[in-house]
């Protein structure tokens, strides 16, 4: 167990799970920085919004493969390797953006990218629960929020105001990564090995049964929230400017800040509510938002468009927290980062896929505002299928087997 582990590490467990916090942090605002730079990206090597999608969702399916692939192999060799080797593999990808001349070294920074968060965000996760659980659920809920957003203005500003800034977001946030790579050196193990590593990387998705209800719950509310993101990632700079804010990349950045900010503070002042009631708040702020965004785009209402992207956070921070509070925390140390892998496999499907399809669309379909209209739809129309499982009454006494595959 953690508590019985002899400490190896000179970093204080209250300083480590900032630390671990601070990297998720890290990790998702890397993951968003790019969104500013897609419209001065296609201005330098001339590609279509079919291709900014591309970019965008192939980060997501990075993610997924290494969640797949890695997520649990923390549960065996420990939290500390696996973060060490996921830092340095994601400061390779920060050189790889900095260095990028076209779309393929944006491709490939952005696969390098995603392998690395993939095979770090289920161990972080499940470290941060070691060292505290209480804190640690909160920490795991909200740093995700509040890294996109830093991530989305952080770079929209150096755009703004600095020089070199397809070269200087990535630089600075390489440094980051160094610096935190020695406070994960320094600070101790919270799970001792395990046999079976090589057999956890087969991708099989497993769930223990004292999960598998809550996570079958949880899916379409992180599937449904997590495709909110993807929207504003993938076309949120394109709408605003389309809105009458230009090619401003701040207000770009703007827009998923708002959502991502939102989220994070929702996180915060929702974190005593049972998570049952923060759900479905979650999911309920999800259509209010998403319809008053339509409806913006339909009047062509930037304020209101910003309007319904605050609104839409709520729900993206409610209804991320909520999936995670009624799932995690009921799987012991040894579980927690295989289950934390499943539902960041779950939210990462809806963060890329429907972006993708949003972006062949704006090309061949109906266009940006048309595709925008189809895909808050189908958010709409995932978030009511959502409010019919969680309105659901679970049978009692039903049986459940010991370990349920999917």
């Amino acid at each position: 167990m953690a508590h019985t582990l002899p400490r190896v590490g000179r970093l204080p467990d209250s300083a480590a799970l900032y630390l671990l916090a601070s990297l998720v942090v890290s990790l998702l605002a890397s993951s968003s920085a790019p969104t500013p730079l897609y419209a001065r990206y296609q201005e330098l090597w001339g590609f279509s919004p079919i291709t900014t999608t591309v970019v965008f969702g192939v980060y997501a399916v990075s993610v997924l493969a290494a969640l797949l692939v890695l997520g649990k192999l923390s549960d065996h060799l420990g939290r500390r390797p696996v973060l060490l080797v996921a830092l340095v593999v994601q400061a390779a990808a920060m050189l790889v953006f900095a260095t990028a001349d076209g779309v393929g070294a944006l491709l490939v920074a952005r696969v390098v990218q995603g392998l690395a968060t993939g095979a770090a965000l289920g161990a972080l996760g499940a470290g941060m629960l070691d060292l505290d659980a209480r804190r640690g659920q909160l920490a795991n809920a909200v740093a995700p929020g509040i890294g996109t957003a830093v991530g989305a203005l952080f770079s929209a500003l150096l755009v703004r105001y600095l020089p070199a800034p397809t070269e200087l977001v990535y630089l600075v946030l390489l440094v980051v990564f160094l610096v935190q790579g020695l406070g994960i050196a320094l600070m101790r193990e919270t799970v001792s090995r395990a046999p079976g590593a090589l057999a956890s990387l087969r991708p099989e998705i497993t769930l223990p049964a004292a999960v598998r209800s809550p996570v079958l719950t949880a899916a379409p509310v992180l599937f449904a929230v997590w495709a909110l993101a993807g929207l504003y990632g993938a076309l949120g700079p394109a709408l605003v400017a389309k809105l009458g804010g230009g090619d401003s990349p701040l207000l770009g950045g703007l827009a998923l800040f708002t959502m991502a900010g939102t989220a994070a503070l929702t996180t915060v002042v929702l974190r005593h509510r049972s998570p049952e009631l923060t759900m479905r708040t979650g999911v309920f702020a999800l259509i209010i938002g998403v319809a008053v965004t339509l409806i913006a785009l339909e009047i062509g209402t930037l304020s209101l468009f910003f309007l319904g992207t605050a609104i839409a956070g709520v729900g993206f921070g409610a209804g991320f927290q909520g999936g995670l509070r009624t799932s995690v925390p009921l799987a012991r140390p040894h579980q927690r980062a295989g289950v934390l892998s499943l539902l960041f496999v779950v939210s990462y499907l809806g963060f890329g896929l429907p972006a993708v399809a949003a972006g062949v669309l704006v090309v061949h379909g109906p266009g940006l505002v048309g595709a925008t209209l189809i895909y808050g739809g189908v958010l709409i129309a995932l978030a009511l299928l959502a409010l019919v499982r969680l309105f659901t009454p679970v049978p009692a006494g039903d049986p459940e087997p010991a370990l349920s595959r999917l």
